[in-house]
């Protein structure tokens, strides 16, 4: 008898869900803040050296430093400004939306050391002579223009500081000094157009005064500034970049847009083929997944995070990595339901037996996740944190929500004698009274994996060869992530010329190292390149020229050397934490030789990514080792279902005796899961092949990265480490059957 109420509930839940999303979605994406990537900004490291060389910069000093940044952003009014303390004595700072880019740079940077000398430049008072807040933009009662009027705290000291100077035999002036420093001097500046030091007015009696006046050719703005960091405080330490990256606005908009039009596009597409191969199930896996996406924003809005580009990247990605759990269900119960089971019987051991594997699953791509979260900087960093919340939800949302949905429908008897809802033909179901045991196939056909192993290695180890041989000549097209120098990026409304870029170059007194390489949908975007850090007065002159000639800032990006080595130490390191981790694991559910057989073939897809990138001569960047960490977790998330299967074999069969015997398990296991790996590889390919062609110029190398990636884990999965396995557990079967001995805690195959 049909239960009615269980289609009626399902349909209210899906109309709950649909409203609340409906009614919040606008409002929550409104909160979320977006990175300077997304509206444009900068983002500087700073490398904090002490004033005395002699000294060491401490913690209290870095805080303090932080505290009077701070203070001096406010004064811009950027929202929501970023400043992280780093090892070692290392400041970051991420102001997003900041208007003018160059102003706030100078007034992080200066280190607002107010000083008071004479003509021969000894110093009589300074900063910490000044009364805190005291600083004001004001007007010369005289001449009406622009001062900056300030108070010290003994007006006793300024009125020594006069009177030596009167008694003295020079000239009767008080130099004010910014930011003086050694090899300055009045002597020469004077002598300028435009000297460093503020101003130096005269005087010809004792002035006792607490308040005094700064005039130096100031607008209002430039006074206010002033007044503005005079009141934050001078900086305890100096400041030296280490790496910096201005984004234009235009750049972030464009960006933004390029890359949520790839998104829907890429989700369209996995909801199409969800719901055209798995039916009913399909469409219940597009309800759960848009919860999950929503839940996603919602979790990252309340967690405060910053969307970035790479962030939006995750999403996408982890739908269709989220989606691989529902195909691993959905997979089981078409197996189940083609073995003559009927659907209520199917739903509850295909549920059973998808549950571990999606747990070791995600487990190990958490593994990796965890690892890119540590080792990452910035936006990276950014991308990892929405990869593991999309881990977690897509384990949540595709293990029990999907499973409550299709349970409301199965239990509603509805779908008894209906398999054709499951993507099941009638014609494929067999007796369940004929206990034969039918081979699976995967479009009616079967494949002979381990039979043909040594071909599969031998093409494995030809084109890891190649690899070599290309990575030994042309070597790899490092960004500036990993070597150092400077990357312009010029945004244009129209299509751009190599010849006229080379021309603006000129202009500006620069030579770029290399071809500038013309990108966008529309050729619209110039890149050029820099083996040397361009330092700030450079930087401000090509976004001035830029800004003013297209209409758009470009985007300008610097990293030292010390960075560029600390990024490839940090990379190397990510992959290896990534690989011990995933092998102990492993090694704890399954067994060490499962470890080592996933490891190689994880290796061997990081291998692949890195020697195409060597062929390809695309450029590889810091963004490229979050894409290799990414497949690292996706290929072992393929191994993983793949091992399982075979563990299941295992435990079934009990004792395996013969090579061919355990060889039939392992080709078995691999038809078995290989409809699932290639639903899986082809839902991410989606997602990542419409980043690829339709996201941002910025994601793009991130993307293509991506795609080699999904095509050789998938590979190495059904042609590499099982088989890497059968090869070291079959040599010394006859002497050593395998034995499944049955454990309360430990249900891996035993020797």
């Amino acid at each position: 008898m049909v239960k009615r109420g269980r289609i009626v509930a399902f349909f209210l839940i899906v109309l709950l869900f649909a409203g609340t999303i409906g009614t919040t979605i606008t409002g929550i994406t409104k909160d979320i803040k977006l990175g300077l990537d997304l509206q444009g900004g900068f983002e500087i490291l700073y490398d904090v050296k002490p004033l005395d060389k002699d000294a060491e910069v401490t913690m209290k000093q870095l805080e303090s430093t932080v505290t009077i940044l701070q203070d001096r952003v406010d004064a811009l009014g950027v929202n929501e400004p970023k400043f992280n303390i780093e090892e070692p004595n290392r400041i970051r700072v991420q102001l997003a939306g900041v208007e003018d880019q160059d102003e706030a740079r100078e007034l992080l940077q200066t280190t607002a050391d107010l000083s008071l000398r004479d003509v021969n430049d000894k110093e009589y008072l300074n900063g910490s002579d000044i009364k805190e807040g005291s600083a004001k933009q004001d007007f010369d009662p005289q001449t009406n223009e622009p001062i900056v009027t300030v108070e010290f705290k003994k007006a006793s000291k300024f009125g020594d500081a006069t009177r030596e100077i009167l008694e003295s035999d020079i000239a009767n002036r008080l130099v004010i000094w910014m930011d003086f420093e050694e090899g300055d001097s009045f002597e020469a500046e004077s002598a300028k157009a435009d000297p460093k030091y503020v101003s130096a007015p005269g005087f010809d009696q004792v002035l006792n005064t607490s308040r005094i006046q700064i005039e130096g050719n100031f607008t209002i703005e430039s006074a206010q500034k002033l007044a503005d960091v005079l009141n934050a405080g001078s900086l305890p330490v100096n400041l030296e970049e280490e790496y910096s990256n201005a984004v234009g606005a235009q750049f972030g908009l464009q960006a933004m847009d390029k890359t949520i039009f790839a998104g829907i596009l890429g989700v369209a597409l996995i909801f199409l083929f969800m719901i055209g191969y798995y039916r009913l199930p399909g469409i219940i896996a597009t309800i759960t997944l848009s919860i999950y996406i929503y839940l996603i924003l919602l979790i990252f809005e309340l967690m405060n995070g910053v969307l970035t580009l790479p962030g939006i990247a995750a999403i996408i990605l982890g739908v269709g990595m989220a989606v691989d759990a529902n195909i691993i269900t959905y997979e089981r119960i078409k197996e189940e339901l083609k073995e003559g089971k009927s659907v209520v019987a199917a739903f509850k051991s295909g549920s059973s037996n998808s549950l571990s594997t999606i747990f070791d699953a995600n487990i190990t791509t958490l593994i990796a996740a965890s690892v890119l979260f540590a080792f990452g900087t910035s936006s990276v960093k950014g991308f990892a944190t929405l990869l593991i919340v999309s881990i977690v939800l897509s384990f949540v949302t595709a293990v029990f929500g999907s499973r409550i949905f299709l349970g409301l429908w199965i239990n509603s008897k509805v779908l008894n004698k209906r398999p054709g809802w499951f993507g099941v033909k009638q014609s494929d179901i067999k007796d369940i009274a004929n206990k034969e045991e039918v081979e699976p196939t995967v479009f009616g056909k079967q494949f002979d994996f381990v039979g043909n192993r040594k071909k599969f290695f031998t093409i494995s180890i030809v084109l890891v060869l190649a690899g070599v041989i290309c990575l030994g000549v042309f070597r790899l097209n490092l960004g500036i992530d990993f070597t150092s120098g400077s990357r312009v990026e010029v945004l244009a409304e129209n299509a751009l010329t190599q010849e006229e870029v080379e021309n603006d170059y000129e202009e500006l007194g620069l030579n770029p190292d290399g071809k500038i390489v013309i990108s966008g949908d529309e050729s619209e975007i110039a890149v050029a390149r820099f083996d040397k850090e361009l330092d700030q007065g450079t930087v401000t002159k090509i976004r001035t020229y830029f800004s003013d000639k297209y209409g758009s800032d470009p985007n300008v990006s610097t990293v030292s050397s010390v960075v560029g080595e600390e990024l490839a130490k940090n990379a190397f390191l990510a992959v290896l934490y990534a690989s011990i981790g995933i092998i102990i694991y492993v090694t704890i559910r399954f067994e060490i030789y499962f470890a080592l057989a996933a490891i190689l073939a994880l290796l061997h897809d990081a291998f692949f990514i890195i020697a195409i990138f060597s062929i390809t001569r695309v450029e590889f960047d810091i963004t490229i080792i979050a894409a290799i960490l990414t497949i690292v977790g996706y290929s072992i998330n393929d191994t993983i279902v793949t091992f399982d299967r075979i563990r299941e074999n295992l435990k079934a069969k009990k004792r395996v005796r013969s090579f061919s015997e355990l060889a039939s398990i392992i080709n078995r296991s691999l038809m078995q899961t290989l409809g699932r790996s290639i639903n899986t590889v082809l839902t991410v390919v989606f997602a990542a092949v419409m980043l690829l062609f339709f996201g941002a110029t910025s994601i793009t190398n991130f993307a293509f990265a991506l795609v080699i990636g999904l095509i050789a884990g998938t590979y190495s999965s059904l042609f590499i480490a099982a088989q890497i396995w059968l090869v070291w557990r079959g040599r010394n079967i006859k002497e050593k059957p395998i034995m499944y001995v049955e454990k309360k805690r430990n249900d891996s195959p035993q020797v």
